[in-house]
C-alpha cells in the first residue's frame, strides 16, 4: 500500500501539461483533423457547423434568460458575442458596430494553440455568432476575414446583420431564424 502511494505521488509531481481543458482542446483538434483528412475541409466544416449551431442555440437561451428578455437587441447581441468568448478564454473585442454589421477582433482563441492549422474549428465561432445574430435580429452572415487557425496572429470576424450589397459580396455563411444557408451564392441542395 505504501509503495502504491509513493508511485502515485511521484506521477502527480511530474511536470506534464495535461488537465481537462488541454485534454478537451486536444480532443476537439484531433477530431477536426481526422474529419478534415478523411472527408475534406468543407465537409468537416459542415459537421462542426452542426455542433456550433446547437451550442449557439444553448448559449442564446442562456443569455436571453439572464437578460430576462425574449429577444436580444443589437447592442446586447454585440455584448453577448464578446462576453461569451471572454468566458471561454477568448479575447474578442468590437472594432466597429452599426445597424448593418458588427466587426470583431480577437487576439486569443479559446482553443489556444490547438486551433492552428484546423480551420474547420472556426465554424464554432461562425455558427455560434451567426445563430445568435439571426435568432435575435432575424439575419446574420458571418465572414471570417482572418483567423488564428490560418496562421494569423489575430482574428477579424464580421457579423452582417442585414442583407445588403456589402454582405452579398462578403465570403461567409448566412444565417436566418432557424435556418442556415452556406453562402449568398450557394443555396442548400434540395433532394
Amino acid at each position: 500500500m505504501g509503495r502504491s502511494k509513493d508511485r502515485n505521488a511521484t506521477a502527480r509531481a511530474l511536470d506534464v501539461p495535461l488537465d481537462r481543458d488541454v485534454f478537451t482542446r486536444t480532443l476537439i483538434r484531433e477530431l477536426a483533423g481526422a474529419l478534415e483528412d478523411v472527408i475534406g475541409l468543407e465537409e468537416a466544416s459542415g459537421y462542426i457547423s452542426v455542433v456550433g449551431s446547437a451550442i449557439g442555440q444553448q448559449i442564446n437561451q442562456e443569455y436571453r434568460h439572464a437578460y430576462q428578455v425574449s429577444s436580444l437587441s443589437r447592442e446586447q447581441v454585440s455584448d453577448v458575442l464578446v462576453d461569451l468568448k471572454r468566458r471561454i478564454q477568448g479575447n474578442f473585442f468590437v472594432i466597429e458596430e452599426s445597424a448593418d454589421k458588427i466587426v470583431l477582433g480577437n487576439t486569443a482563441c479559446p482553443f489556444a494553440e490547438k486551433v492552428v492549422g484546423r480551420r474547420s474549428m472556426c465554424m464554432m465561432t461562425s455558427n455560434v455568432f451567426g445563430h445568435i445574430a439571426a435568432e435575435n435580429l432575424g439575419y446574420g452572415k458571418v465572414e471570417l476575414q482572418k483567423t488564428i487557425a490560418e496562421g494569423y496572429g489575430e482574428c477579424r470576424v464580421v457579423v452582417y446583420l442585414k442583407p445588403n450589397e456589402e454582405s452579398e459580396r462578403a465570403e461567409g455563411r448566412e444565417y436566418q431564424r432557424r435556418a442556415c444557408l452556406s453562402s449568398a451564392s450557394r443555396r442548400p441542395r434540395v433532394p
